[in-house]
């Protein structure tokens, strides 16, 4: 009798952490180069002017202002204007 109990309870009991994605950095706010504006996976947002787009989908600020977010032909863009 090779059982293994009392672990039916714990066996499915498991979680992922969480990826902290999303919008960083909302409309009108200020940023410096280099900061992480949007975390997603997949383009839900699109990279504009003064904005780049990493490998894993991060749109971050390629230069120094203030964010805007609008919408074109259904999608949306997030840019970056001094």
């Amino acid at each position: 009798m090779a059982h293994t109990k009392s672990q039916g309870a714990v066996k499915g009991n498991r979680d992922s952490i969480s990826k902290r994605l999303g919008v960083k950095v909302f409309g009108d706010q200020k940023v410096i180069a280099g900061n992480i504006i949007v975390r997603q996976r997949g383009t839900k947002v699109y990279p504009g002017k003064g904005t780049s787009m990493g490998r894993d989908f991060t749109i971050f600020a390629s230069m120094t202002g203030s964010v805007g977010y609008r919408t074109l032909r259904g999608k949306k863009i997030v840019k970056v204007a001094q």
